[in-house]
């Protein structure tokens, strides 16, 4: 059984990671679909400035959020002004796990429109049917697998994000003291294997669901992208 404590780093961990989905998609949703279907003068730049996040050392993106939002920073000065605040607060982890999973929502999402048979929409352009509803009725839900695999995957990362949050909003406890950050402190304290252990196994079984569940909706897509051609 995990203890108060570790239940209480769990829920945040699902709560940050939820909420990242949350705000996250109607942004990836919108960008997806630009970089799908648009030609735009510094297309390639976003394109790269998307994966930076991948590449970058997480402590650096955290790092680049707090002199950013943080109270002192270039926008969080503002923001704390009208009493938002983000760093070192449990909003602020979401805004990390946000930044770090937003590629991999991005990038699927962009697969599943590009999938989309262009001949299913002009026929429903040609029935009357203008770009909100071909989208919501035809382009949506013929994208479906490559969204709920991208929502997955982003949800398990951010669930387990740890370096730009350690960097953002610490370690708190019971505001942002997440599974990855109870993880990271337990194996630098002496007699804290029993619960190490369990916290790393509850983490093994997120990812390899989240990975499963992505990989059988990815084949999945391309099965039925194969039987449309």
């Amino acid at each position: 059984m995990l203890s108060a404590a570790e239940i209480d780093a769990l829920g945040i961990s699902l709560k940050v990671a939820l909420l990242s989905i949350v705000v996250a998609l109607p942004f990836a949703l919108g960008l997806g679909l630009a970089l799908s279907r648009l030609r735009f003068p510094g297309k390639s730049v976003i394109e790269a400035l998307l994966t930076l996040p991948l590449v970058l050392p997480p402590v650096v993106t955290g790092y680049a959020l707090l002199v950013l939002l943080g109270r002192n920073g270039a926008v969080g000065h503002y923001l704390d002004m009208i009493g938002i605040r983000f760093a070192f607060h449990w909003s602020g982890a979401v805004v990390a796990a946000v930044v770090m999973s937003f590629p991999l929502l991005v990038i699927s999402i962009r697969a599943g429109f590009d999938g989309v048979d262009r001949r299913l929409e002009a026929a429903a352009e040609s029935l009357g049917a203008g770009p909100w509803r071909r989208f919501v009725t035809v382009t949506l839900p013929l994208s479906r697998r490559h969204l709920i695999a991208g929502c997955v995957l982003a949800f398990a990362r951010a669930f387990g994000e740890f370096g730009a949050t350690i960097s953002f909003v610490g370690s708190i406890p019971g505001e942002t003291r997440t599974l990855s950050i109870a993880i990271w402190e337990l194996l630098n304290q002496p007699g804290g294997e029993g619960s190490l252990l369990r916290l790393v196994w509850v983490a093994l079984a997120v990812g390899i669901a989240a990975s499963f569940v992505a990989a059988l909706l990815g084949r999945r897509a391309q099965q039925e992208a194969a039987a449309h051609d």
